[in-house]
């Protein structure tokens, strides 16, 4: 049976204010219209869950130039703390950072990651209009500064959004350049974009059929060591396609997708009865991945290594919560 992997996560969002306003996004507030998540608040979160390793850190993004820009990364920064202090793994996807800010994140997390969307210029006069932090090379010098830094990352493709098929394939290939200069990418995830109640955008999903081929030129551009992965939640009907396709690993599984709420993630074991009798292999895995262990810091290795040694390959737990 071939393994598929997925990672047992817990999404924690300091704040949904983002000064970005894309038009397809169901994540957002405007600026100033959303309470901030106390580390109080977090903590009692965190204490009420079980069978969760990765503590996925999300956040809306604060202007570079805003007075409470710093008030914001200390607060991610001190949730990452948090979270690592109860046995969590963070990862956090924050947006655009600076370089300092990421090294910064980097001793409190095991990995990061950032969403390439598409090397495409154009959609800044469409989806992303107003959305500043979305321009293409400032993106992809996010993706070159994790590699300096030497921060195991994940990145990937938003997926039906106004780009074309060689945009596509542009934007696999900018990414398996970089990897290929710093060997640091871990994931390349493949998101098609699906409507949701909250945005302004009005178009149809992205189509199955196009989402299989792509996975099968995707797995043609990037190395065998990058996995591809791919949101079950919004591959629900072609979900075996797409892994007989070469996709390989199902992202973090969670009670509640914060980014696209309309499509809740499906249970572990509904996963794993879906799976097994087409011979895959549903294996939980961590949000670092083996090959970069050594990249960490002395107390994040020995938290990573605490949970390889916990015989985390063969749990078949999903995400509960304690009474």
């Amino acid at each position: 049976m071939k393994a598929i992997t997925y990672s047992s996560a817990y999404t924690i969002v300091p704040t949904y204010e983002c000064f970005n306003r894309c038009t397809y996004c169901n994540f957002r507030t405007d600026p100033g219209q959303d309470e901030w998540m106390s580390l109080a608040q977090a903590e009692h979160i965190l204490q009420r869950l079980d069978h969760v390793v990765e503590l996925l850190i999300l956040s809306g993004e604060v202007h570079p130039n805003s007075a409470r820009r710093a008030s914001w990364f200390d607060r991610i920064f001190d949730l990452c703390k948090l979270a690592l202090s109860m046995g969590f793994l963070p990862h956090t996807n924050a947006g655009i950072l600076s370089f300092d800010e990421m090294a910064k994140l980097k001793t409190v997390n095991v990995s990061m990651g950032l969403m390439l969307e598409q090397m495409t210029p154009t959609l800044l006069e469409s989806v992303h209009r107003h959305a500043p932090s979305k321009l293409p090379e400032v993106r992809l010098q996010q993706l070159a500064w994790a590699g300096e830094l030497q921060i195991p990352f994940t990145t990937g493709l938003l997926l039906g959004i106004g780009e074309s098929e060689r945009d596509r394939i542009e934007t696999l290939v900018a990414i398996a350049n970089i990897h290929e200069q710093y060997k640091h990418i871990q994931e390349v995830i493949l998101q098609p974009y699906s409507p949701g109640q909250k945005e302004s955008l009005s178009q149809a999903a992205f189509q199955p059929g196009q989402l299989v081929q792509l996975i099968k030129i995707a797995r043609s551009i990037l190395p065998d060591t990058i996995s591809i992965q791919i949101p079950p939640n919004l591959v629900a009907d072609d979900l075996i396609a797409c892994l007989d396709a070469g996709a390989q690993d199902l992202g973090g599984i969670s009670p509640h997708d914060e980014v696209n709420p309309d499509y809740p993630h499906p249970k572990v074991e509904a996963l794993r009865q879906q799976l097994e009798p087409q011979s895959y292999h549903l294996v939980q895995r961590l949000p670092i991945y083996p090959q970069y262990d050594r990249w960490l810091a002395d107390d994040l290795r020995a938290a990573v290594e605490h949970h390889r040694t916990a015989g985390l390959e063969t749990s078949k737990n999903s995400v509960t919560y304690r009474k």
